[in-house]
């Protein structure tokens, strides 16, 4: 299972914890390409933190490879 659908899974099943807080801020933070602390990172319990680095490795390849389709622009079809 991809990062983003366990840490979902997580959130919606715990949307008070400090932990699923911290998560919904990464996720805003990556989608909004702003900063973001480590100290929220670090928080984290092991698990977590985990799956807050698979998403920033799932994130990260997803757009080296959208990059990539622009570059050779796949995005819209041949003439």
């Amino acid at each position: 299972m991809r990062a983003i659908q366990k840490i979902q899974t997580f959130i919606e099943s715990s949307p008070e914890s400090v932990d699923a807080q911290a998560l919904v801020h990464l996720i805003l933070s990556l989608q909004a390409e702003a900063d973001l602390s480590s100290s929220d990172l670090y928080k984290l319990n092991a698990e977590h933190f985990d799956w807050a680095m698979e998403l920033l490795r799932d994130w990260r390849i997803d757009r080296f490879y959208r990059g990539r389709a622009k570059a050779f622009n796949l995005d819209s079809p041949p003439p």
